[in-house]
């Protein structure tokens, strides 16, 4: 067994389902962007110089408390299947798999951590935690980016503060974001003017694999835009404000629906409910805009015999990468299909 298939083996603490708000906030996530002193970023260094910021930046992440018994992974050392394994459990993005030289991935304990090496930028560390919790996300990271800083030199200007490669990011360098599911919002055809709303306060929303993806399954990742100018404190209590608001809208739109709809939507919520337990074939979508539904009637007390971490954990264990590590070998679609319905009744049925 690789290390990478322990993971397997283990619930993200994202998943969990608890924490405050977790019934709509399913994770709260913190990312910091840093570059090493005199050093090229990653897109434009020489493969010679990406070698040496990798060896130096896994030197000082191997020495460091948080991180010395993390995993750590070189994307050029696993296959395919490994790699959309690692995006699916949202431990690195796409720029980590598109080109994987001198790439790695290091993750901590229970996935609460974990720090791209040579993506956009030469360090990108990302901490998650389930549930409505910046704070906590950010108190692991600054310790975190502390404690790096006293065994390698970023790249930093007093006018300019840490220096990215994208220019949205320079500053403070931090990215908050928070993951919501919002069903309600999009029943109630009211999730357009709220994401607009967020747009005009400089927020951004994507979907559940970030930039560049949609919202499958109703979930919305809403983050700030910019770092420069403002500090961290005052960028996360920003996002958290907004949140709160978003939190209010969706909570509201349940209450609406339960009283004025609630037939109809008791109606969508078990039809999603039966179709999951009986189905023989279904592919990823359907999969997701029907556990969506069942998340729903569970957070909402409709459905009592699941808990919402088995229907968060199907989100993540139906996927394709998922799958075929189950399974341990790769599967046609058709294949992942057959083997998707087969684990969702079983889940649902508590085996």
């Amino acid at each position: 067994m690789t290390n990478i298939d322990h993971l397997l083996k283990h619930t993200c603490e994202w998943l969990r389902g608890t924490g405050p708000n977790s019934d709509i906030v399913m994770s709260s996530r913190i990312r910091l962007a840093r570059n090493l002193e005199k050093m090229p970023f990653s897109h434009w260094a020489s493969k010679k110089l990406e070698k040496e910021a990798l060896e130096i930046l896994e030197t000082a992440l191997a020495g460091t408390e948080l991180t010395r018994s993390a995993l750590a992974i070189r994307m050029s050392e696993v296959d395919d299947v490994d790699k959309q394994f690692l995006l699916e459990r949202h431990l690195i993005s796409r720029e980590q798999i598109l080109h994987p030289d001198y790439k790695a991935v290091v993750v901590g304990d229970k996935e609460i951590i974990s720090i791209m090496i040579n993506e956009e930028d030469h360090l990108r560390i990302q901490v998650m935690q389930s549930g409505f919790n910046l704070q906590e996300c950010w108190r692991i990271a600054s310790r975190l980016d502390d404690s790096l800083h006293k065994k390698v030199k970023f790249a930093y200007q007093d006018d300019w503060g840490y220096l990215t490669a994208c220019p949205t990011n320079a500053g403070t360098g931090l990215r908050a974001s928070v993951m919501l599911h919002l069903p309600a919002l999009v029943m109630t055809k009211q999730i357009s003017r709220v994401l607009q709303a967020i747009t005009k306060l400089g927020m951004t929303a994507r979907g559940l694999y970030g930039e560049g993806t949609e919202a499958e399954g109703n979930f919305f990742q809403i983050s700030n835009q910019v770092t420069l100018g403002s500090a961290e404190e005052d960028i996360i209590d920003n996002l958290e404000r907004i949140i709160r608001q978003v939190i209010g809208h969706e909570e509201n739109a349940r209450k609406t629906l339960m009283k004025q709809n609630r037939e109809t939507l008791q109606d969508k919520i078990w039809r999603a409910n039966g179709a999951l337990r009986s189905a023989y074939i279904i592919n990823t979508k359907e999969t997701m805009s029907l556990l969506s539904m069942v998340r729903l009637g569970v957070d909402m007390g409709l459905i009592n015999d699941i808990d919402r971490r088995a229907v968060n954990e199907l989100f993540i264990l139906t996927q394709p990468a998922h799958l075929q590590k189950i399974e341990g070998k790769v599967l046609s679609s058709a294949q992942r299909d057959v083997k998707r319905a087969n684990l969702i009744r079983r889940r649902l049925e508590g085996r």
